[in-house]
């Protein structure tokens, strides 16, 4: 099979233009254009339509697309057994992350991971838990570190690494402690979040996976915040937590990996307490290296070792 032809197709697919595509390739733009007007030519129908400059798949172009995407994940996936079974200690690792667990995970991580494996190279993404999931059903990424989604997508398998739990987080001695109330199934002292009402709120981005559990919980009681910020950035949240500027809804994972300016507190909430499953993810029946197996052992280890969450 020509795997040069799919890759072609896939090309002018993304850009949508044929001098992209062509740069893209590293071939000339006439090369590109003769290769598809042989190709459309010999199937006997048009892959694409043109609008103005650029490249629109037909019916027939989005099925062929689809279909030289899966062709070309399985060649993937065949390269990567292949190497395996012959025991070369060589390859390429594509791992996602969200971009805060990034910041602490790697650092713990890739020493060990590269002593162990020093001729594999290791590529990172940082996004979005949603973001990841398409990465890892696009064969971009082999595995994907996030906390689990309610709604789980058949084509992801996912192993649970660790509970997490959701905190209510405060500057220190804000005035509403005095309300919270000791919890047996928390370290943490038990805070209702009705009494933030009247507080500034700091939340994440819809499409990041900690807002999307924060707002399931807010539906589940019926709960709205009036005066609500949102950015993409957890740092810069838990920094203007620290300051008093608002509180905000923080995984104790996160809390015990950021040097923060200057002092906060935490409270439980829920019934006993709020939890999340902390998880590696991989398309199923997609093949994982052994070095890949090797990465998500080192990250299991660290939670054992050091009795904390990454």
């Amino acid at each position: 099979m020509d795997f040069r032809e799919l890759n072609y197709i896939l090309a002018i697919e993304k850009y949508q233009n044929i001098t992209k595509a062509a740069e893209s390739l590293y071939i000339g733009q006439p090369t590109l254009s003769k290769f598809l007007a042989s190709l459309e030519q010999n199937l006997g129908q048009k892959l694409f339509r043109k609008l103005g400059n650029k490249y629109i798949p037909t019916y027939a172009g989005e099925q062929y697309i689809k279909t030289a995407k899966e062709i070309l994940l399985l060649k993937s996936n065949l390269d990567i057994q292949l190497a395996d079974i012959l025991k070369k200690d060589v390859g390429v690792l594509n791992v996602a992350f969200p971009r805060m667990r990034c910041t602490y995970m790697l650092p713990e991580i890739l020493p060990v991971f590269q002593k162990e494996h020093p001729h594999v190279k290791v590529n990172v993404f940082e996004g979005s838990s949603t973001h990841n999931d398409t990465l890892l059903l696009d064969g971009k990424a082999e595995i994907s570190f996030y906390s689990k989604p309610e709604k789980t997508n058949p084509l992801i398998e996912y192993e649970t690494l660790n509970k997490e739990e959701l905190l209510i987080c405060l500057s220190q001695n804000h005035p509403l402690g005095r309300y919270a109330q000791p919890n047996p199934s928390s370290k943490y002292p038990r805070l209702n979040p009705t009494l933030l009402k009247g507080e500034r709120i700091l939340l994440l981005q819809p499409d990041q996976r900690t807002r999307q559990i924060t707002d399931r919980y807010f539906d589940s009681i019926g709960l709205v915040y009036d005066n609500v910020m949102t950015t993409s950035s957890l740092p810069a949240i838990m920094e203007l937590v620290s300051i008093g500027y608002g509180a905000s809804f923080i995984f104790d994972t996160h809390i015990l990996h950021h040097h923060f300016s200057h002092p906060i507190d935490c409270y439980s909430f829920g019934e006993p307490k709020t939890v999340s499953d902390f998880v590696v993810a991989h398309r199923r029946g997609s093949y994982l290296p052994s070095y890949a197996h090797d990465f998500i052992r080192i990250a299991r280890d660290l939670f054992h070792t050091k009795n904390t969450i990454l």
